[in-house]
């Protein structure tokens, strides 16, 4: 694997000093050993992020190219990460535990995809529009937002950094990157490649830093847009911050989805396709299927198809292919979802397979956990556990299953699982869910992703993740204005 050191930050494309002596060390979870260490970046560094990004976007080439010019760096960029994607994949793991199976195809493939997919939105995306006004010709110009931070979280973080990154600098927008300091090793491997493509300086930094860094970004006033994702705590100080200085804000946070398997549902087929949409990345994603509803009527027949699926999940090295179930991030994670699971028993519901003591000696693991026996009220079905933590919960009719459903402080994502796709889609109506999946749950980049209650505010991915990077600006005439015919 490659040095996994870094001594300088990544501003303005170039690399420099940082501010202060302060670094980050990267642990491992499976060996809860060090692997590597990069800059913490101080405020200060920020601040000159900042303003290289601020001149870079007033005064500089980067907005005023044109979009084939843009793109054309985003080729290259394409190009140049798709010949690393083994490697990214490895970094992943290495970093965060995923296994290596989702880090390559999750992350890595992934990231590569939605670079190519952020080319062809680009290409058909509607950057000037004609109308018709009360008093004339309209022209609607879809204009870059100006300097964006971009907060990214550790749990898949190369796949999350480019619906924020891919879109902005399409837009003809300046982007500073604040990835998460459990994860900021590859985000510096992706500085590298960014500093072999010629974007004009001051167009890209990329900071590895924890609160303070993000603190500083969020507050700084030559950002004009904030792009978060993460924990519903942390976008509404996010939010509120945004709010005072009115700078643009979108926000990707949490998830407690509900899987709703009708009494008609294949069980089988039902339970082999929750073992990805629950469980994914170690139970580490905000999408992840938790809180699974089934009719007392079906409720042994589930429960016993997954612990069947669950107790045969292999728990283990990340890098290893056979995994299933690597480590959680950190020991701070692991120690959190034990303590969801010892509240859920003492809160009456049942284990059916799992619990809080750790299956290793050595690593961050959490037993794979089933509960069955819950309510709707209890913790862990309230809250974002983040682990490879199952709650199956009963319904009478499929009225309770939907309430059951939306009652829930977030609505990023659901699934029904039905032999009728019709009546699935009536289910889905019901649901205050940003996404939703019948008979599966698989996020696709091709379309506008996002939460609707505290899971967040706006949508990454597809024409609506680019919107996200625009400011409209009309322009009226008394006279005709050149180019295609206007719109009535």
């Amino acid at each position: 694997m490659r040095s996994l050191v870094y001594d300088d930050l990544f501003i303005g494309g170039r690399w420099q000093k940082p501010a202060t002596p302060e670094r980050i060390s990267v642990i491992s979870p499976h060996t809860e050993e060090p692997i590597g260490e990069v800059p913490h970046a101080a405020p200060a560094d920020v601040d000159r992020a900042v303003q290289a990004a601020r001149a870079a976007f007033d005064e500089g080439p980067w907005p005023r190219l044109s979009l084939d010019e843009r793109m054309a760096r985003i080729e290259q960029l394409a190009k140049l990460y798709a010949e690393h994607t083994d490697e990214m994949a490895d970094l992943i793991t290495a970093e965060m535990g995923s296994p290596r199976s989702f880090s390559k195809m999750g992350q890595a493939t992934g990231a590569v995809a939605q670079m190519h997919l952020g080319l062809t939105t680009a290409r058909n995306f509607p950057w000037v529009e004609r109308r018709r006004g009360l008093f004339g010709d309209a022209h609607i110009r879809r204009a870059p937002v100006g300097v964006v931070g971009a907060i990214v979280p550790w749990n898949v973080p190369q796949f999350l950094i480019m619906p924020k990154l891919i879109p902005a600098l399409l837009a003809g927008c300046t982007v500073v990157v604040k990835p998460a300091p459990e994860t900021p090793i590859d985000a510096m491997w992706l500085a590298e490649m960014l500093a072999e493509v010629d974007l004009p300086e001051g167009v890209v930094s990329i900071l590895p830093g924890g609160r303070e860094t993000g603190e500083a970004l969020v507050r700084h006033p030559g950002v004009d847009k904030i792009s978060f994702t993460g924990s519903s705590a942390t976008g509404r100080r996010i939010a509120a911050i945004c709010g005072e200085q009115l700078k643009r804000v979108s926000l990707e946070l949490g998830g407690k989805s509900a899987a709703i398997i009708l009494d008609d549902a294949d069980i089988d087929r039902t339970v082999e396709h929750l073992k990805t949409a629950s469980l994914m990345n170690n139970g580490q994603a905000c999408v992840a299927q938790t809180r699974i509803l089934v009719s007392e009527r079906r409720h042994d027949e589930v429960v016993g198809a997954l612990a069947a699926m669950m107790s045969g999940l292999a728990v283990g090295d990340p890098a290893d292919d056979a995994t299933d179930i690597g480590p959680l991030v950190a020991q701070r994670q692991q120690q959190r979802v034990q303590g969801y699971i010892r509240s859920g028993v003492v809160e009456g519901a049942r284990i059916v397979l799992g619990g809080s003591d750790a299956p290793l000696d050595r690593g961050w693991y959490v037993r794979p956990t089933l509960f069955t026996d819950a309510t709707n009220e209890m913790t862990i079905a309230r809250e974002e556990i983040f682990g490879p933590v199952l709650t199956v919960l009963t319904y009478r009719d499929e009225a309770d299953a939907v309430r059951i459903a939306n009652d829930s402080d977030y609505g990023l994502a659901g699934s029904v699982w039905t032999a009728d796709t019709a009546h699935g889609l009536e289910i889905a109506a019901q649901i205050r869910a940003g996404t939703y999946g019948i008979n599966m749950y698989t996020l696709d980049t091709t379309m506008p992703f996002g939460g609707f209650k505290q899971s967040g505010i706006g949508r990454e991915f597809g024409a609506e993740g680019l919107a996200e990077y625009v400011e409209l600006q009309t322009t009226i005439s008394a006279q005709p204005l050149p180019g295609p015919e206007v719109a009535g």
